[in-house]
């Protein structure tokens, strides 16, 4: 399978090596030539354009910041859509960017008419899990198709769990992120606790990961802040968009979403104060500076790796 890639951020650029590093043929684009450029020493091949990747492809993977990039790479003129449209053995577009049910069923109903074969991965876990290949991805689409492409998704991550028919894989990511919010939030509430109460934050730290009010956002996220680089690799812009997806998903559902709306609005108060390209987890620092106290603790890595 020759595959494109189509979006080297922070996580983009993982799932690309991983494909690479798996054998694949892989041709990658980004308006960032040096994000190319590291792909391209890894053994991938660049493409000038959109266009250049989707033919040089069987199948092309996108994943990118925004609902609106997404439908100006996939559907706009020269686009994905338009560059596999038409062939006489039908081209995929696989979509690992985190978007809206909606528009993902939107875009799918727009490609599937111009005879674009297509599925949803977006993936769970961290970037750093990403790094290691090891990210869960949450597959949405046709199970024919998603059959076809179980080899180059087991190559990016892991576990690969279907969830179903387009759009659903997009609500349980939504969801996921929702809890991950909220559990960052929670964790800097008790990691100031503990530090205001006069315990040492690496005891603290450990108590509750062993405990059970656990949780992988604390057991990751939580280092980072005590490290004081809060270097999540997810900025609050990126937060603040999938929270955004959730409280529409409540409207929508007829769900009332008390602990994500709080959520919601704290994180809109953080992006205030520190800006939409700040690390996400720098929520917790309005915590800090309301309280006037830090919460630094020796030990704890400046990134996950």
């Amino acid at each position: 399978m020759r595959c494109g890639f189509i979006g080297l951020g922070h996580i983009g650029k993982y799932l690309a090596g991983s494909l690479v590093r798996n054998g694949f043929e892989v041709t990658v684009y980004d308006l960032d030539p040096k994000a190319v450029e590291n792909l391209v020493a890894k053994g991938a091949k660049a493409a000038k354009s959109i266009k250049d990747v989707c033919d040089a492809s069987d199948t092309v993977f996108t994943c990118l910041p925004s609902p609106r990039a997404i439908d100006t790479v996939v559907a706009g003129a020269g686009g994905v859509i338009e560059s596999l449209a038409g062939r006489a053995t039908r081209g995929t577009w696989v979509d690992m960017s985190t978007n809206d049910q909606s528009e993902t069923e939107r875009l799918g109903a727009i490609a599937e008419s111009k005879g674009v074969n297509v599925l949803e991965s977006p993936v769970t876990g961290g970037v750093h899990k990403a790094a290691h290949g090891d990210i869960t991805v949450l597959v949405g689409g046709k199970t024919e198709v998603f059959k076809a492409h179980e080899k180059a998704l087991n190559a990016m991550g892991n576990p690969v769990l279907y969830i179903g028919d387009l759009g659903k894989a997009a609500v349980i990511k939504v969801i996921t992120n929702m809890l991950a919010f909220i559990h960052l939030v929670a964790a800097g509430e008790a990691l100031m606790l503990s530090k205001r109460a006069g315990l040492d934050l690496g005891v603290a730290f450990e108590a509750i990961k062993q405990s059970s009010g656990n949780s992988f956002v604390h057991e990751t996220e939580s280092q980072v802040i005590l490290n004081g680089s809060y270097n999540i690799n997810f900025t609050m812009d990126l937060a603040l968009k999938d929270l955004g997806f959730a409280m529409g998903f409540g409207r929508e559902f007829g769900v009332p979403l008390d602990l994500a709306g709080h959520t919601y609005q704290t994180f809109i108060r953080a992006k205030e104060a520190y800006g939409g390209s700040a690390w996400s987890s720098q929520v917790v620092k309005l915590l800090e500076d309301a309280t006037g106290t830090d919460l630094r603790a020796p030990g704890f890595p400046a990134e996950l790796e």
